[in-house]
């Protein structure tokens, strides 16, 4: 080993060192302004210092592995919405009492039971997904779902989708590539006593009493009060209560890949602590979820689900793993702008479903002469001019007044 010492004059910042091993054909160049602690080796008798390089998340397998997972899942929840509804669109044609009427004929269909296999290989894809990427890229990459079904739909169910919903779908994909972008470096978590530090983080433990106490309002006293008549009471339950699922569903996942080396790991406290908040968190968000639908416009609440439970899971990442520490100005930008416009794709897919609106339509309007909208008008001012006196008669106190613009 040959260890080399560089004098003071030497070292200065932006002082770019180039070395040479005799022995071996490589060179390596050191910026002293960027190196701080740095090993480097080269042959077998040359040892020298070298920066110790941070691979970005680009370069990190967990990273790749998280994301694709969270897309697979969109895909297999969007997909399960196909199969079940086929299903019951079968029973339906076969004279079959339909679901809505309280008919359980599809219990029976083996598509039906497809789909909820679906559905929960995607949701254990998406618990999956949580253990080795940020809750950042993974929630928000869940409005992918509603984008699978509704492409799905419109090629299987020949159901058309207007010109907004198709524009919705595309800004929800562009929203969705934005953010996995400038998606935060997660703090590196990896055992369950490094988990019960930051669940025991002062901030959190602040955060996370503001919620529980906004939850138990919410339940016991303006839920039996205005949840009939307010859609964000059920909404904001079910929302609020998602900090607490994804936090233990993190939790979970560290103790799981912790056990395939380490058995004893389930011994400890905080995997069973974690387990019962998940399921207990889990029937309440499912109970109240189920409520909304069956109170309010499915078309409202799922966009308005979505801002609001993508905002709190986001909040609580930002809290509790400190995802934006060392995030930059324009990832922090590029985040928040790609989440708006996730935001925007899904509420006009949602809201404006049943609007008439396609690209012909909207050609023939812009293409049309001004011509004809001023002959038309001018014909309708004459119509009413000439049917002025065969008009209903009305209260001889009350003036007859004809405005034509």
């Amino acid at each position: 080993m040959q260890v080399i010492r560089l004098t003071s004059d030497l070292c200065k910042n932006g002082t770019v060192i180039t070395l040479l091993c005799p022995a071996s054909t490589t060179a390596c160049e050191i910026d002293l302004g960027k190196a701080t602690n740095w090993s480097f080796s080269s042959g077998q008798n040359s040892t020298v210092a070298a920066p110790a390089i941070v691979p970005d998340k680009w370069s990190k397998f967990n990273f790749w592995t998280g994301l694709t997972l969270a897309v697979f899942s969109a895909f297999l929840i969007g997909g399960s919405v196909i199969l079940k509804k086929k299903a019951l669109l079968r029973l339906a044609t076969n004279g079959q009492t339909r679901a809505g009427e309280g008919g359980h004929g599809y219990l029976k269909d083996w598509l039906w039971w497809g789909g909820l296999l679906t559905m929960g290989g995607g949701e254990a894809a998406n618990f999956a997904a949580y253990m080795f990427a940020p809750a950042t890229v993974v929630t928000p990459l869940g409005a992918l779902s509603v984008l699978f079904s509704a492409v799905l739909s419109s090629h299987l169910f020949g159901e058309t989708m207007n010109l907004l919903g198709k524009l919705g779908c595309m800004l929800s994909l562009l929203g969705s590539t934005i953010m996995v972008i400038h998606a935060p470096e997660e703090e590196a978590v990896k055992t369950l006593q490094a988990m019960t530090d930051k669940l025991l983080d002062p901030g959190f433990l602040v955060f996370a009493s503001i919620l529980l106490v906004t939850c138990l309002a919410l339940i016991f006293y303006f839920s039996p009060r205005i949840g009939q008549t307010n859609i964000l009471i059920y909404i904001s339950i079910c929302s609020l209560l998602g900090a607490f699922t994804v936090s233990s569903v993190k939790g979970l996942g560290i103790a799981i890949r912790t056990a395939l080396s380490n058995p004893s790991v389930f011994c400890h406290p905080l995997a069973w602590i974690l387990l019962f908040i998940l399921v207990l968190s889990i029937i309440i968000q499912i109970n109240y979820l189920n409520k909304s639908l069956d109170t309010f416009n499915t078309l409202l609440v799922y966009p308005i689900y979505y801002v609001f439970f993508t905002t709190v899971v986001l909040t609580t990442s930002i809290i509790l793993f400190k995802e934006w520490g060392s995030m930059s100005g324009v990832d922090v930008v590029g985040t928040v702008g790609g989440f708006l416009v996730i935001v925007l794709g899904v509420s006009m897919l949602h809201l404006f479903k049943d609007l008439q609106v396609s690209l012909e339509e909207l050609q023939s309007t812009l293409c049309q002469p001004q011509g004809r909208h001023s002959l038309a008008k001018r014909e309708d001012k004459q119509v009413l001019i000439e049917n002025v006196d065969t008009l209903p008669p009305m209260r001889e106190e009350g003036p007859r007044v004809f405005i034509i613009s």
